[in-house]
Order: structure tokens, then sequence, then C-alpha cells
């Protein structure tokens, strides 16, 4: 249904990419926290972040005492955290952060920050970035809280701004149920074997760079048997084992096997010393209500699998796992996406270790195989892209070759949430500048929209609506066909709009464009610029949240919208003979029900989802749909909801509801087809990553994913459009409620952005 109801990109990287500073042992918490210290004993307090030359201890600039921390950013693109670590072993409720902040100019948001790390990465987090601290602001006293999560062993917290501009933080206080940190009574820490198995702990010691075909064969059947065990074994799922370190324990003997019959007594070998799982009572049972059947035919391949081999397989899954807590699997409360836990990062793997990119492989393809609800929608047989990427990710000996195969490999899923959001630096086209102009795909031709920063046309030679034909001599057509491999997306508009996103990025030069000016072919040379921000643009209409585009036609986007504001929203737009509501965005805050209530004139169904089983991996079973109530105070006029390729997630469920109202009208072009709560993936080398989780249907079963919100009216902008500074998708929506006798003047008018 959504992402993330706060920036993505920005949550990802805070959550991930967070320098780690270390414990300082020595100097009590409290003074620590106050920052009365000398600037140059920064690090020895326990203090640390990036960018380094953005933090400061500054001593006139002060609440009380000698010194507060400032962070001054001058670029708009990123972030600056200062942080500290310290062991999360107290007992409690709740962790709480407090602390005096000052803030000058800031264009994002400022914000204490704390998150809570497992094994596994990070299982709580909260930065502020709801409560929108921006601009210039005095000292006032602000704090988060986090559930104190029993999987949490390290404590991560400190001060953030996302842009340019100031923030000061000052008397910051630890708190543990309202008592100072360091005062909380410690708890025990229960050890899992992810803290008693540190074999492997320096790396998995295999260091391959190629594979003949047998080894690839032999891998391939060892990854399927690998996450078959993972997921269905009730003795792994119990943690009894640590999975990825029996992995590099069965690798060598797997690689030198060199035959078919090799590879399966090295398997069956290894499942005896597994041991076979006692039989189950209770056993765990079919799922029932069906719609994705797990895909285990493969056990009964004798081309695969010898019969003790595969006697043994089928013995553990009649005697799968059936309790209620599995090790490496869980769900949201409620909501039912997977939770991915005691997936270890391993941050420091080496170029030259090949049984770690092995196990990312491992992992994510058997993530993709048990709990991705979009299985049976995938282009390609997924056992094949098995077998094609092995050879890649083991050939791929320094880190940005991993990860750009993990970039292709991710994209064969064919979903726009998948993605490695902290790795897109090395998806082409690379470099650390790039043309000051926003760009979209119109008409399948690559248009100029938009000047970014402080850019002109007098700057660029560009006008809107001149279309790129050609980048340094490469037409845009074989560029798009040779990047498109590692974006990942659901369909091809949606790929299209992030190739448009990134296509302006490169070395810090000079570029000659071959440019279509309405009929004139020209060549333009452009400058690529620092500190170019590759911002995310929704398409709606600029300006305030709520306009009157006229007596008669009301405007809301939801890209800006706050709940609180709905009341005075539609009080405004009663009345009028229509409204706009215009989700060619992502929603700020989530309406679904607050909104879709006032457009409803009876109960109505709008969505039924699908969700995975912890007792039968592979398996997804039906909900009963989900349905709005109409709220006394209902808009009675006509609704027009507006799509386009930028309405992905929470978008796409928004609209499915709303549409579900009899008088409303979906119009626009299909949506970005990712449609799903997301679960997050850490893969070795700590990156991350995401699938839609749950499976959104309308209720009648109709998909969703990949085909997106498909209109009831079609309407796309035209290149003489963007030239004309039109919004022609807004322009048919009018048309649409005052009716076909309206003056064309008029509409085109109304609709035209006052930029």
């Amino acid at each position: 249904m959504f992402s993330f109801k706060r920036s993505p990109l920005l949550l990802l990287l805070i959550v991930l990419c967070l320098p780690q500073t270390t414990f300082a042992q020595d100097i009590p918490l409290t003074e620590k926290l106050q920052f009365d210290f000398p600037p140059h004993l920064l690090n020895t307090y326990g203090w640390g972040g990036g960018s380094p030359e953005t933090i400061h201890i500054d001593t006139v600039v002060v609440r009380s005492g000698k010194g507060s921390i400032l962070i001054d950013r001058d670029d708009t693109n990123g972030f600056t955290a200062v942080s500290m670590r310290i062991p999360q072993d107290v007992e409690g409720d709740r962790i709480q952060l407090r602390g005096f902040l000052r803030t000058e100019e800031v264009t994002g948001f400022a914000g204490l920050w704390m998150r809570e790390d497992g094994n596994a990465g990070s299982v709580q987090f909260d930065n502020m970035q709801n409560q929108g601290l921006k601009g210039t602001t005095e000292w006032k006293e602000y704090s988060i809280t986090l559930p104190n999560d029993e999987n949490g062993r390290t404590l991560v917290f400190g001060v953030l701004i996302g842009g340019s501009g100031k923030v000061w933080a000052d008397d910051l206080q630890l708190l543990v149920d309202g008592m100072p940190y360091e005062e909380a009574p410690k708890r025990e820490i229960v050890l899992t074997i992810l803290d008693t198995d540190t074999e492997f702990d320096a790396g998995s010691g295999i260091n391959i760079t190629t594979l003949n075909s047998q080894q690839t064969q032999n891998l391939a059947v060892l990854g399927k048997v690998w996450g078959f065990l993972k997921y269905h074994h009730p003795e792994i799922a119990a943690g009894a084992f640590h999975w990825d370190y029996e992995l590099f324990r069965i690798l060598p003997s797997v690689l030198d096997a060199a035959s078919f019959e090799d590879r399966n007594q090295v398997l069956e070998n290894w499942l005896h010393q597994i041991g076979l799982p006692e039989s189950c009572d209770p056993c765990a049972q079919p799922a029932e209500e069906v719609h994705l059947h797990p895909e285990l035919d493969w056990l009964n391949d004798n081309q695969l699998l010898s019969g003790p081999v595969s006697s043994q397989l089928q013995a553990v899954h009649i005697n799968r796992f059936a309790d209620d807590e599995h090790f490496y699997i869980d769900f949201v409360p409620n909501v039912r996406n997977p939770i991915f836990k005691n997936e270890e990062p391993y941050t420091q793997i080496t170029e030259d270790d090949a049984g770690m990119r092995i196990l990312a492989l491992f992992r994510k393809w058997n993530m993709i195989e048990y709990w991705f609800p979009y299985r049976d929608l995938m282009d390609d047989d997924w056992d094949d892209v098995l077998v094609e990427y092995l050879p890649k990710i083991v050939a791929a000996t320094d880190r940005d070759t991993y990860r750009l195969e993990l970039l292709a490999f991710v994209s064969k899923i064919k979903d726009t949430h998948v993605n490695l959001w902290r790795e897109l630096d090395v998806m082409p086209p690379t470099g650390e500048c790039a043309w000051p102009l926003g760009l979209r795909f119109i008409e399948n031709k690559l248009t100029v929209v938009s000047h970014r920063g402080e850019a002109s046309s007098d700057d660029t030679g560009l006008e809107i609506g001149d279309v790129i034909e050609a980048i340094d001599g490469i037409p845009v057509t074989n560029l798009i066909e040779q990047w498109a491999p590692y974006y990942s997306a659901s369909n091809q508009p949606t790929r299209l709009r992030n190739i448009s996103r990134y296509i302006t990025r490169g070395p810090c030069e000079e570029s000659t464009l071959s440019v279509n000016k309405d009929g004139r072919k020209t060549e333009v040379n452009i400058t690529r610029l620092q500190n170019m921000e590759l911002a995310r643009v929704p398409h709606d209409r600029p300006g305030e949240t709520f306009q009157m585009l006229s007596t008669e036609v009301a405007y809301l986007k939801l890209s800006s919208i706050k709940n609180n504001d709905l009341n005075d929203y539609m009080e405004q737009a009663s009345g009028t003979k229509g409204l706009v509501i215009d989700i060619r965005n992502y929603p700020s805050e989530f309406v679904v029900f607050s909104l879709g209530t006032r457009l409803v004139e009876e109960g109505v169904q709008f969505a039924r989802f699908t969700k995975g089983e912890l007792h039968n991996p592979g398996a997804f079973t039906w909900t009963e749909p989900l349905s709005l109530y109409p709220s006394s105070n209902r808009y009675t006029g006509i609704v027009t909801v507006l799509i386009d390729e930028v309405s992905q997630s929470q978008s796409e469920y928004t609209t499915m509801a709303f549409r579900s109202a009899p008088n409303v009208t979906v119009i626009g072009s299909t949506t970005a087809g990712a449609d799903g709560n997301v679960s997050r993936i850490i893969l070795p080398g700590n990156i991350g990553s995401l699938i839609s989780g749950i499976g959104v249907f309308y209720p009648d079963k109709t998909p969703t994913q990949r085909i997106g919100i498909v209109p009831d009216i079609e309407a796309k902008p035209t290149i003489q459009g963007i030239r004309e500074g039109r919004d022609e998708v807004l322009e048919v929506a009018i048309r649409h409620i005052l009716g076909d006798t309206a003056n064309d003047a008029t509409i085109i008018e109304m609709a035209k952005p006052d930029r």
C-alpha cells in the first residue's frame, strides 16, 4: 500500500549508511550529552558522523554551558548526521531522547534521531521528519521515543539535518522510562547462535572467480536446497544453526563435486549431519483460500536430486516447522508483510570473498521464492535467473561490479519497490554531476520539462518542450536499451520515469546534445553541475494544497495534504460542481479513510490482499475485502482523480479506494504498478533492498501489480502542450466536470500551472 510515510530515500540512507562511532567507555553519558568539551575531543567523547566537515562544537551559540553541537551544511542534496553508539543493555519499556534544538534556514528538515540495531540491522527508528522542523527557529525542546525492543543490541542516536542550513543541539538527555539511561537496571542479553558461532566472522574463505558448468549447476541446486531447509526445517527455524555459516561449511564440497552423483552424495551427507525432523505432532496444515501455491515440484525432480536426497527433503516438508516463532521470518502485525529477521549485514566483506556474494544471491533468491506475493508475475523463469547470475556474481570481484550485478539481478523481479536504494551510484549513467534540467518521457521522447536550481534557458540553450534525441552522439533509444537491465521497475512507463531522472547524471564536464526544437534539429552543449539533486518531482499543480480553480471546480493535491486540514478543505469545496484530487505524486499523509469516507454514499469494498503463510512458505492466501463506509459530511459533486507514472504504492492504493465511490472518475495514465507494504532486506556488504510484501488486488481479485491503476479516461501530456505550458491531464478532468459545453480557452487557462 505504501512505501514510507517519510521520504523513502532519506530514511533508508539514515537507517543503513550512517558512519559508526565507537563506544567511549570512561566518560559519563550525561557529560557527553552536554557538549561542554573542547572541539578536538568530539570523537573522544564518542561522537562521530558525516560529512565530518559539517560538524562542529560551537562555543558562541549555546543554550547553556560552554558549547553546543552544530551541523552547518550548504549542500541541498543529502544530509549530515552526528551520532553516538552505546550498548542497548537496559531494562525498561521505552527509550526517549530529549534535547533543545535551534535552526537557521534549514531547507529540508532537522531533528533528533534514534535507531535500535539488532543482529540483522535496524529494529526501531525515528528521525523527527514527521515533525517538519525547518526554516529558522529559536531554542525549543523536542523529543522522540522508541520501544525498548528486545532484539536491540546497540542504540545509535544523535542530531541530523537534511538539505542545507544550520541546526544546533544542546542539553540532550537519554532516558529509559523517565530515568537517566545510565541509571536504568541492566538487562540480560540472551545470546543466539549468531553470537556463539563465530567460525566465519572473518569471511567465508571461498575465493573463486569463475565457475564451470558443473559448478554452476551444483550451486543452483544447493541454493534451492539451502533456502528450502531455511524456511521449512524445524531445527533451523528454531535458530539451532547459523544457517549462513552452514552454507560456507558445505560450499567447498559442493564446488568440488564433479558429477550429479558426487553432488547428491555431498547433499545426502549434509542432510544426515543436520538431521531429519522428528515426526510432527501437531503437523503444519495446508493453507486454505490459496491464491499462489508453493513451487515444490523440484523435490521430485530426478534431474536435480537423487532418490535419497529427494526422500529426505520430502520428509522435511511433511514434518516442517509448525510453531509460532521462526528464527528467520516474522510478519508485521495486522498487515502481514514479512519481516526478515536475523539476517546479518556482513558490513566488511572483502573483494575476494565469493562465498559472501553467493550468500547474497541465495538469500535474495529464496526470499523471492517463498515470500514475494507476485512471484507468478515475473517474466523470467526464476530457476533460470539463479543459474544465469551465479557465474556473474562469482566473477564480480570488486564492490562496484558486485553491486551492479545485484542491481541487474533484482531488476528481474519486475517490482518497482525492489531496488538497492543505497547503491544507485553504480546504476548507469554514473557520475557526480548532473545537468540542471528536469526531463520526462513525453510521447516516448526525452523532453525538457523544467530547469533546475538557478539555471534558465539562457544558461542551458534548451527550452521547455525541447526533445533530446542523442547524448554525445549516442541515440537516447540506444542508451535506454543499454541501461534498462539495471533499472528495477514493474512496467515500462515506470522504467522510463526512472531513467529520465538519472539520465542527467554523469561526469562533471560538457556534453553535446542532439536536440529537436519543434522540428528544428540542432546541437546544444551543456555542462553538468555539482550539487544537483536528483529528486523525484511530482506532476501535480504548483501552489497550495487546496485551490479553487473557479467557483465550480475545486482542486486538492495529496503531495502536501494534512489530515488536520481536511475539514477546512472539504468545507470550501462543498457546493462546487466538481473536485479534482491530484495523486500524480506521493501522499504526504495517509488519507485513504479520512478522505475516502467523504466520497462514498454506502459501504463499498475497494481492495483485498494476499499474505504469506508462516507454516507454508511460498503459499499466499486471500484476506477478506477491505471496505470504505460513508461519513456524515459526504462530498456530493463530481470527483476526478489524476494519476500517472509517478503514482506509486500508497498513491495507487489511495486511488483504488477513491474510485470505489460511484461519482469518481480516474483520469490520466497507467501508474507504477508496485502496490503492497514493503519489507526490508539486508544483503552481505550491508546492501539494503525492499520487496512488495503483500499482494494488493481489487475486491474481485483483479490484479494491480505491474498493470498499475488503469484510468477510466486516458489522458497524457503532449510535447506541444508542454511547450505551451499546459496541464492537459488536468484540462481533461475539468472538462469532465464542466461538460462539453465549457469554453476550451477557459479550461486551458484554469488548468495552466501558476508557476
